[in-house]
């Protein structure tokens, strides 16, 4: 289990990478050392009672002594996140939660990644550990073309990357699980894939009745409102076949299979 660090850290840089989104780089080399790709960090938005609650981020990138987040400016928090600069302070506490299980994946087998929207912020971390250099699947789905996010970082990696867009304006006009689907139905011997996604919840579902209907392994990070970020507050808990399970402190990776839509 990894050992949680709290404390401030040296932003080392935080830019626009497109409209409203952006990257930040964090120093932490303590934070690194503990980490693994699905899991995600607490951060305090400013050092004052408002924003009273942290926000949590999924590891987008995990370099050797630093990390970056991947977020959208949609509120408070984030519009305080956008306005911090290289050099400045911001209070982190992780790694937190379980992320995806690097030590029980087949790299035999053929992956396939999945990711809706901002769903791309942990995979990138898991593509980058070794699952997208060996040119599995990257399927990325937006509502639009201007709402990609990171196909250029996945296919520097080797990834075959498909893109889907909700109005045509980009790849694809449909859903990403369309094109997930039409994969699973063109590829020999689909029963030796594994999929690995992030994305909104009706996406998660369809992905889970693929899965279940071709018979393949499917894991997903969760999406979820995170208060506290421990498990204290069972604000994210979600109901799963062995019961209620939180996802900050149980996930936010799970087993699709596992998970009671």
């Amino acid at each position: 289990m990894s050992k949680i660090v709290q404390g401030n850290f040296q932003i080392l840089a935080n830019k626009k990478v497109g409209v409203d989104y952006f990257k930040m780089e964090v120093g932490a080399p303590s934070v690194v050392k503990q980490a693994r790709p699905g899991q995600f960090v607490h951060v305090r938005c400013r050092n004052s009672i408002e924003p009273l609650l942290r926000r949590p981020f999924s590891f987008h990138r995990l370099k050797r002594s630093s990390f970056e987040i991947l977020y959208k400016v949609i509120g408070q928090g984030t519009n305080l996140l956008a306005k911090k600069r290289k050099g400045d302070k911001i209070d982190i506490l992780g790694p937190l939660g379980n992320g995806f299980q690097l030590s029980s994946i087949n790299y035999q087998l053929s992956t396939i990644l999945v990711a809706g929207g901002m769903g791309v912020a942990p995979l990138l971390a898991l593509a980058e550990a070794g699952v997208g250099k060996r040119s599995c699947p990257v399927l990325i789905g937006a509502r639009t073309k201007r709402e990609v996010l990171c196909a250029k970082d996945f296919k520097k990696l080797g990834a075959k990357v498909r893109i889907a867009t909700d109005d045509g304006s980009l790849g694809y006009r449909g859903l990403v699980t369309d094109l997930l689907k039409k994969l699973l139905l063109s590829t020999k011997n689909c029963q030796l894939s594994t999929i690995y996604a992030c994305g909104p919840k009706p996406m998660l579902q369809e992905i889970t009745r693929l899965a279940k209907n071709f018979r393949i392994p499917a894991y997903g990070s969760l999406e979820e409102n995170m208060a506290c970020g421990v498990g204290a507050c069972l604000g994210c808990a979600i109901k799963t076949k062995q019961g209620y399970k939180q996802v900050c402190k149980d996930g936010p990776v799970f087993n699709l299979q596992e998970i009671q839509c």
